[in-house]
């Protein structure tokens, strides 16, 4: 047997472009993570990491850099000068971007668990403050 056809449903081993590590990427959850899924889960969602982003292979900016840029683009948005779904296709780095931020209908279990916290807390309509996963520092705006 072939180390592909150990994992779990939905893995495949994969190689990171800015580290040369082997990561693993599930195609129905599109998580991703280092440490190698067992058992016949999907994986660990708080394990799930995007080790880099579709816009670029190094992520160079701080956490506090994220912040501050994250805080400009709230502001933005509640004020009404930016709308959300711009701000997510012109400087998002999830893939989500290509579709204005939009992650379609996705359920617990399936996102970083401060990630599904927030977005399961918000009322549609709504828009979270910073929310920070292992991933980057993300808004959620709350659609359906």
């Amino acid at each position: 047997m072939s180390d592909e056809e150990n994992m779990p449903a939905g893995w495949e081993k994969r190689m990171s472009r800015s580290s040369g590590k082997v990561y693993y990427f599930n195609h129905i959850t599109n998580a991703s993570q280092w440490e190698r899924p067992t058992g016949d889960s999907y994986g660990d969602p708080d394990k799930s990491r995007r080790p880099s982003s579709w816009r670029e292979e190094n992520i160079t900016r701080t956490k506090d850099e994220a912040l501050d840029t994250i805080q400009q683009y709230i502001e933005g948005i509640k004020s009404g000068d930016e709308k959300f779904e711009a701000l997510a296709s012109k400087f998002s780095d999830c893939s989500s971007a290509k579709k204005g931020g939009d992650l379609g209908l996705f359920g617990r279990g399936q996102m970083q668990k401060p990630f599904e916290d927030a977005s399961f807390a918000l009322k549609v309509g709504d828009m979270s403050g910073p929310v920070f996963t292992e991933s980057g520092v993300h808004i959620i705006l709350r659609t359906g």
